[in-house]
This record gives C-alpha cells, sequence and structure tokens, in this order.
C-alpha cells in the first residue's frame, strides 16, 4: 500500500491545481493525526453536498479504507471471553472516531423549529465537544454558510480546533478556522469535485499512518 508521502505526491500530481492548496493539505494532515493520536474524536458538517461529503468522511474514517484495519490481539482476546466473540472479533476493524453532525434530524429539525436554524450545528458542537483534542471539519463551498460559520465560532468558544474546507477567497469561516484548505474553484460544484479527492487522501494518509503496520 501506498505511504503518507506516497499518497499526497498522487494527489498534487493527478490534481496540478492543488498545488496551490499543498501548506493548507499539509497543515490539515497534521492537525488530523495529532487529534487521533490524542485520542479525540471528528466531527464533520455541512449542507447540501458537503452534507453528503461530511457522511463520506465519516465513513472512510470508521473503517477500512484501502486496508483491512484488524483488531489488535489484545482487543482480539477481549472479544473470546463474550460468548460469539470471536467471530466478532474477525469481522470489525480498527476505527478513527468521528461523527457526522448532518445525521440527527431529530435533533436538527427540532432546534431548527424551537429555536434557530443558523445554531443546529453548533448546539451539537457544543455539547459533544468535550475534549480539547476534538476537531471540527467545516464543509462550505463559500465559506460563509452561516450555520457551518457557527459551528466554528463555538468550536473555538470551547476550545477545539476547526479545519475548514471551502472555495473562492475562502469567505467568513478563515477567520474561525485553525487551518483552511482554500480550493481553486467558485461554484458549488467545482469546489465540490476538487473537495472529494482532498479528503480522500486526508484520510488515506491518516489510515496508513495509523494502521499500515
Amino acid at each position: 500500500m501506498k505511504t503518507e508521502k506516497e499518497i499526497y505526491d498522487t494527489l498534487f500530481d493527478t490534481y496540478p491545481a492543488l498545488e496551490g492548496c499543498r501548506a493548507g493539505i499539509e497543515a490539515a494532515a497534521a492537525l488530523l493525526r495529532r487529534c487521533y493520536e490524542n485520542g479525540g474524536t471528528v466531527y464533520c458538517c455541512g449542507n447540501g453536498g458537503s452534507a453528503a461529503d461530511s457522511e463520506h468522511i465519516v465513513g472512510e474514517l470508521m473503517k477500512g479504507f484501502n486496508l483491512r484495519r484488524p483488531l489488535s490481539d489484545e482487543v482480539k482476546e477481549k472479544f473470546g471471553k463474550v460468548e460469539g466473540g470471536d467471530a466478532i472479533a474477525q469481522k470489525l476493524q480498527g476505527a478513527l472516531r468521528a461523527v457526522s453532525l448532518v445525521s440527527q434530524t431529530g435533533l436538527i429539525s427540532a432546534f431548527a423549529n424551537d429555536v434557530d436554524a443558523s445554531l443546529v450545528f453548533a448546539q451539537q458542537v457544543y455539547a459533544y465537544a468535550k475534549d480539547p483534542n476534538d476537531l471540527l471539519i467545516a464543509l462550505t463551498t463559500s465559506g460563509n454558510s452561516k450555520n457551518v460559520v457557527n459551528a466554528a465560532k463555538t468550536a473555538k468558544a470551547v476550545g477545539i480546533q476547526t479545519l475548514a474546507i471551502t472555495g473562492g477567497d475562502g469567505g467568513e469561516i478563515k477567520k474561525y478556522a485553525d487551518v483552511s484548505i482554500v480550493l481553486p474553484a467558485h461554484t458549488p460544484f467545482e469546489v465540490q469535485e476538487y473537495t472529494l479527492p482532498v479528503y480522500h487522501a486526508l484520510c488515506a494518509g491518516l489510515e496508513a499512518a495509523f494502521f499500515d503496520a
């Protein structure tokens, strides 16, 4: 399998327009590694296509992406003490803990109706992010989506870091993000077309770092 370096080299070779984002992507990779090295959780949010990307990112982190990620012998031993546990342990995979904030339709619809739709992600960041090693991935193609910006503001208030993935000039969210990847596009669909290979590379790089024994 490819090393972290090979994964990122392939990204920039395949998408030369992303060369201007190299510093942001490398900083994002380091930010994500620190989160997981210190036991943190990644939270993702966005609207529309960015909501779908939030779900996609979590899917790549929480199970095998390019690698099988078998459980360690120590963990398997614990399962061996439970009836049928050996069979379960053979199929479970190592995970990088991540939560998509766009998935909780009951909470989101209730908060939007009862309180303020622009704070649906902020409420979740406030409630979940209790570990200073946690990290918010904030996806907004314009950089100005109010509910995503409010989530980043809340992340700063509660003491966790934010990685923004955006386009255009970076928008308002750049003011609140610790690291911003500002993709070289302006229309939403063009930004999203660059977003996919970027987060695939980030997820593959993390997997190589934590599971490629």
